[in-house]
């Protein structure tokens, strides 16, 4: 596979300084140069609609940071704000809480461990030991609670949930569960969940060992474990190969941007090798092994990810693929992480139609 240089990029001051990008972001509808319909667009307003030349360009709920929603009704608000019809569910706890399932207590974090500042930070003062155990007991019940919850859950409220959104104009088409650390019965759980919801596959973090935990589960409900990489395929090593083989279940969230970033190699390539076993693609502009800074979010238009070859490809040769924006570069204190998606939205939009 050929390493390039992220040709074909179409950058942000070239979208922004376009006609059509400046009418993409104020106004409602554009007459395409094919058609005197007008064409729907992402612009916040009434049920969106982000499907765009036979690609289904949609956004994983990660990407609705800084926000906060605390339930999910904040949280589809944000959706239709941000002009997207399709989305990878990420905050699964909203959805669990709304359907009925106890809170889960997060467990406090000692010193010496990941996060510790932070949650120093919230304290009146330095924990004892025995503070410290009583959390973490709370926090384990908690964890308890919530697995024996799961074990009987109402699937008719996780169908509801499902159908209050797509009436809504927002189809779930991914969960992340991230399941992978769970128990057996708790994978079938999540699965099961899936199932009542109508949504194909659950999103884990790619490692053989959860694939082989998810695969046969995913196979018993019909449904896709749905492997997502960082920088795996960087690493000496790693063969997607042995992953893929444990089921036919087993299918790819393919993060262009960690492999761009990671390898220097372009993702097209990938995509076209493995096209028949990607589910969705997570969409992101990053700088390649040879810019300075190396693998670095960047606002897209100022990376050089080759994000027009990529959307091109999935219209022209695989419309089947999902593509999922994954909001990732640091956002500027005059807007927020609904306004930039939406932009982001607007500018995949612009390539495709």
């Amino acid at each position: 596979m050929k390493k390039i240089k992220g040709k074909g990029n179409v950058t942000r001051r070239q979208f922004i300084g376009t006609g059509t990008a400046a009418t993409v972001l104020t106004a409602g509808v554009l007459t395409s140069s094919c058609s005197s319909k007008p064409t729907p667009m992402a612009t916040g307003v009434g049920k969106p609609n982000s499907k765009f030349g036979g690609v289904q360009i949609g956004a994983s709920t990660y990407s609705i940071r800084g926000i906060n929603p605390s339930n999910v009704d904040e949280l589809l608000k944000a959706c239709i704000e941000a002009g997207l019809s399709s989305i990878e569910f990420r905050q699964t706890n909203l959805a669990e809480e709304w359907c009925g399932a106890p809170k889960a207590l997060r467990p406090p974090i000692r010193p010496g461990q990941r996060g510790y500042e932070r949650f120093r930070a919230q304290q009146e003062r330095d924990l004892t030991e025995e503070e410290y155990a009583d959390l973490e007991k709370k926090a384990a019940d908690s964890r308890e609670a919530l697995k024996q919850w799961r074990l009987s859950a109402p699937m008719d409220k996780f169908a509801e949930l499902a159908q209050m959104y797509r009436a809504a104009g927002v189809d779930i088409h991914l969960m992340k569960w991230t399941p992978g650390s769970w128990s057996l019965e708790e994978i079938d759980y999540a699965f099961k969940a899936n199932k009542a919801m109508n949504v194909k596959g659950i999103t884990e973090e790619m490692r053989l060992e959860t694939a082989k935990k998810m695969g046969p589960i995913a196979e018993k409900y019909g449904l896709y474990a749905v492997m997502h990489n960082h920088y795996q395929y960087a690493e000496e090593g790693f063969n997607v190969e042995d992953i893929l083989a444990v089921s036919p279940s087993i299918m790819l969230n393919f993060d262009v941007g960690h492999y761009w970033g990671s390898t220097g190699i372009n993702p097209c390539d990938f995509i076209e090798k493995y096209h028949d076993r990607i589910y969705s693609l997570h969409i992101k502009d990053k700088t390649g092994l040879n810019t300075e800074p190396p693998n670095a979010n960047q606002v897209w238009g100022q990376g050089d990810t080759p994000l027009e070859e990529i959307l091109l490809l999935i219209k022209n040769k695989y419309p089947q693929i999902y593509c999922d924006i994954e909001l990732e570069y640091r956002i500027a204190a005059w807007s927020n992480s609904v306004k930039e998606t939406r932009t982001c939205v607007n500018y995949a939009r612009n390539i495709l139609i």
